[in-house]
């Protein structure tokens, strides 16, 4: 028996993906019939992200969407701008229901309980440190990639981030259920698993045994790297993005040798500047963090480094962040997300002196990304003439595939949709314009 439709819409980070999937296995088991964002379901989800301004206007702007395709529809939004802002969505026109990081998991336990023609949303949104369990969550909805929750919280204290507020402290899943999950990601046929959370380097808590404050009892990342990378069916794991100070060497030596983990790592340095290291609070130095793109570079030459940047934090005068910039044109890394400062409430940095004007902030975010356009086309054109796996998946373009290889390097294939979901070693041609790697299947390799 059907109860009804539901569809469901998420921002924000590859962790919100794999939650919203899990939210979506429980109402079809229930069973209700999921539907496409925009046909006419009787419940929308929208899963929320808060990690700056722009995703608190852009969850509005979904409210509103969600209603004028979905005429009558109840909406609940979840997610981190709910725990941290219950009040002011449920004051959206339209929102039925608002649900904080302890309560998503549960629901369908608040479905039935929502009141026709209220005037405003109902909120259960209870305090953050009531999300202290870990529910197992994993994507699906690509055919190539499923991105699995491994970890979720965080214990830091970075002064610009809302993070802690909207999703508790570090907790991890088991490698046991993890295993588990990984399995059922093969039995569907994905042959790439993007391993996700908060602050995964930390799963088994394990930033304390690193920093050296207590002994190491339980698995820590590396070790459940090593127990996944024996899981079979699984092509591919990524490891989506970890501090600097929890990319250990060990795990950095264990990726190198390793079967199934892919030759790429995504660390933040959020500034290259150690002034704004110390007023961000975070557990590094830049020094540390060069050290760890030269180890990287030592035992995978070819690897991808990716690197979060933070532009116009309060204070960073144009001199600090010519230092930030020379210090990151300088390393050997293959491309930046740049994030524009801007101000969340109850954050320490949101009380700091020194604010930049946004449209410094703006000039800042745009140097840098083009200075990662640089960096991602010498990696790019570093591989031109290798033999190297891709993924294939699809395109917006009909008879053409794309695909990324081991060490991320984005392909471009003319090929029919039956090569989708196909790791095919692949020789690297050139770049063509829309900056992508034309590519032809290595000699000797058929479909």
């Amino acid at each position: 028996m059907t109860l009804g439709t539901v569809s469901f819409y998420t921002l924000g980070c590859k962790l919100n993906y794999s939650e919203t999937s899990a939210i979506g296995r429980q109402f079809t088991e229930a069973g209700y019939q999921e539907v496409g964002f925009k046909d006419g379901a009787d419940i929308v989800v929208i899963n929320t992200c808060s990690v700056t301004d722009f995703a608190d206007k852009k969850c509005r702007n979904i409210v509103r969407r969600a209603l004028g395709a979905n005429a009558g529809a109840k909406i609940v939004v979840v997610g981190c701008y709910a725990q941290l802002k219950p009040e002011e969505i449920a004051n959206i026109e339209g929102v039925d229901l608002v649900l904080g990081a302890a309560e998503k998991f549960r629901i369908l336990d608040y479905i039935d309980g929502i009141a026709g023609g209220a005037t405003k949303g109902m909120v259960r949104a209870g305090e953050v440190k009531e999300a202290d369990t870990f529910i197992s969550s994993f994507s699906f909805g690509d055919r190539t990639r499923s991105f699995l929750k491994v970890q979720d919280g965080c214990d830091y204290k970075c002064t610009f981030c809302t993070i802690p507020l909207a999703r508790g402290k570090s907790r991890s899943s088991t490698v046991e259920q993890i295993v588990s999950d990984a399995k059922a990601i093969a039995a569907r046929g994905v042959k790439e698993i993007v391993l996700t959370g908060v602050n995964i380097g930390d799963f088994g808590n394990g930033t304390s045994v690193i920093e050296g404050q207590r002994p190491r009892k339980e698995a820590l990342f590396s070790d459940l790297a090593r127990t996944l990378d024996e899981v079979e069916g699984i092509t591919r794991f990524r490891i989506s993005s970890i501090e600097p100070n929890l990319c250990t060497n060990e795990l950095i030596d264990f990726v190198a040798g390793s079967k199934r983990f892919a030759p790429h790592f995504h660390m933040p340095l959020q500034s290259g500047n150690n002034k704004q290291l110390a007023q961000m609070k975070r557990r590094y130095r830049r020094e540390l963090y060069a050290e760890r793109v030269a180890h990287i570079r030592q035992v995978m030459p070819h690897a991808c480094i990716g690197v979060d940047l933070i532009v116009g934090f309060p204070g960073e005068t144009e001199e600090d962040f010519l230092e930030t910039y020379k210090f990151v044109q300088e390393l050997d890394v293959s491309y930046f997300h740049v994030f524009t400062y801007s101000e969340r409430a109850n954050t320490p940095a949101a009380e700091m002196d020194g604010a930049v004007p946004m449209l410094e902030r703006k000039r800042r975010n745009k140097m840098l990304g083009i200075l990662s356009e640089k960096k991602k086309r010498a990696h790019y054109e570093r591989h031109l003439g290798e033999v190297r796996p891709v993924l294939l998946e699809k395109s917006k373009t009909d008879g053409i595939l794309h695909g990324f290889t081991d060490n991320y390097v984005k392909v471009s294939f003319p090929a029919e949709e039956s090569w989708v979901n196909h790791l095919v070693e692949m020789k690297l041609g050139g770049v063509n314009e829309e900056g992508l790697v034309t590519a032809t299947v290595a000699e000797g390799v058929s479909s």
